[in-house]
């Protein structure tokens, strides 16, 4: 049975446009559109779609107001589409809070390189969002700001996601060109990283925990890869964190340009701890988190006592900028074993192969578990390669990180 999806924007070209699109493919049906937020919001309640796609700006209501009412009476996977400016990025991360749950820049010439990848990322991306039922979230703490509700993921799927970059390589191809690049980087080439080894997965689980008992190991960096619901994720895991939280901790987030700065300042504002965008050079230090510049790579440098912190353009090709692989494999140089690395909600697999490299080097991998992820892929990927000691609920896993990490 075809999904079914409500179209909303007041523009009668992008309405139509949307719509043609989104017929084209026979897993897809378009049951209705709506010129405004209140339309929006009557047409939720009386059809029940299964995805929203969702306009910014609008008369009569505008959209973030619309999701609002939308995620407190009829909770319905939304995704926004969104201008790639800096009002744009702060007009998303609304939505977001409000309880959207993705976004694509509205200009399709921003989403892909030629029109039938543009298509064929927003089929896959309305399709991802439509497999997976709504469910209400626990309450959020009082540092945050958020509403939105989590998804029950059924499948993990291998599109691109919110870095809105395009699968131009399959997959083993595209990682090898990331370890290409890190080995530039004066990085070991660690694990068998051959196309063989990549696609291979193991079936091993792990159990969802709610508690854990700390291990009492030393660890002098924590590192968070997320993606697709990673802005709500992070946002509720951070607000928690002391403002003395002993080590230093990297965000990798897949996001546009435009997008980090913004997100970097939200998170500062609502954390006790310090958030910032990195910059090239940035000495680490602890209680200050760093999220990785949206279309740039990060990766970790240390010699001796001191660690910085070094911002690439990297190669034109990769699929996601930043990519969790790409910091992942830097820190297992840098630290070695002295890492905590979590990985959050988000589709596809990146972050899988930067993990195997740390776990080679002794470093401890965490997962986010199934029932709180948005998306069930990039967490995963990395318990069913047998990488990840535990899967955590969200809700838990920032009272996990604060107690295994307690020891400076």
């Amino acid at each position: 049975m075809a999904i079914k999806v409500l179209v909303v924007d007041d523009s009668s070209f992008f309405r139509r446009r949307v719509s043609e699109i989104v017929n084209q493919d026979p897993d897809l049906e378009v049951v209705a559109v709506a010129v405004n937020g209140k339309e929006a919001v009557e047409m939720a309640a009386k059809l029940n779609p299964q995805v929203i796609t969702m306009d910014i700006e609008m008369p009569v209501m505008d959209g973030i107001s619309a999701v609002r009412e939308i995620m407190a009476n009829n909770p319905t996977p939304i995704l926004m589409f969104s201008s790639l400016t800096h009002d744009g990025a702060k007009a998303t991360l609304d939505a977001l809070e409000a309880g959207a749950l993705d976004f694509l820049p509205k200009r399709f010439e921003d989403i892909a390189t030629n029109k039938d990848e543009a298509i064929n990322l927003l089929q896959q991306r309305i399709k991802a969002l439509g497999r997976r039922r709504m469910y209400r979230p626990s309450t959020l703490s009082t540092r945050d700001t958020l509403t939105s509700s989590t998804l029950d993921a059924r499948r993990s799927t291998s599109v691109s996601d919110s870095g809105l970059a395009t699968q131009r390589r399959p997959l083993g191809s595209r990682l090898n060109s990331n370890i290409a690049t890190a080995a530039n980087a004066s990085l070991p080439v660690r694990g068998g990283l051959t196309s063989s080894a990549i696609e291979r997965q193991s079936t091993s689980t792990v159990p969802s925990v709610t508690t854990i008992r700390a291990s009492g190991k030393q660890y002098k960096v924590l590192l968070i890869g997320t993606s697709t619901g990673g802005p709500v994720a992070l946002q509720k895991v951070l607000t928690a964190f002391p403002a003395n939280y002993p080590h230093p901790i990297v965000l990798i987030q897949h996001m546009p340009a435009a997008f980090t700065p913004a997100f970097a300042a939200r998170l500062n504002s609502l954390c006790k701890i310090e958030v910032k965008e990195a910059q090239n050079g940035d000495v680490m230090r602890a209680g200050c988190a760093y999220l990785a510049p949206g279309g740039m790579q990060l990766m970790l440098e240390r010699a001796g006592m001191t660690a910085r912190l070094k911002v690439l353009a990297g190669n034109a090709d990769m699929n996601y900028k930043p990519s969790v692989d790409i910091t992942f494999a830097s820190a297992s140089k840098a630290y070695g074993g002295d890492v905590l690395a979590v990985v959050l909600t988000g589709m596809g697999a990146d972050g899988r192969e930067g993990a195997r490299m740390l776990k080679s080097a002794g470093a401890t991998i965490w997962a986010q578990d199934e029932a709180s992820c948005v998306v069930y892929g990039m967490p995963q990927a990395v318990a069913s390669a047998g990488l990840a000691t535990h899967s955590i609920a969200l809700d838990n896993m920032a009272d996990a990180i604060l107690k295994e990490t307690s020891r400076g």
